[in-house]
């Protein structure tokens, strides 16, 4: 698909249809990237979106051990029962 550049001020826009920005789920703020002569525009991903895949995996790889042993506290101690 093309596009026209716009003037917008000092800078230049692109209006992109709104099927497009339907489709890849882009909402009022997008992330821009350049990367060998692209403009790439990706939805903003929030911070913890991926953190239950992402836990998957790395209890599938073996990889989810603690990484210091555990240190035992006062209320281990004391005030724990079982």
């Amino acid at each position: 698909m093309r596009a026209r550049l716009v003037r917008i001020g000092n800078s230049r826009g692109v209006r992109l249809p709104k099927p497009l920005i339907n489709e890849a789920g882009l909402t009022e703020d997008v992330e821009l990237q350049v990367q060998e002569g692209k403009i790439i525009i990706s939805r903003v991903h929030s911070v913890r979106e991926r953190w239950a895949q992402e836990a998957k995996a790395l209890s599938t790889r073996g990889e989810d051990r603690l990484l210091d042993e555990p240190t035992a506290t006062r209320f281990d101690a004391k005030e724990w029962n079982w």
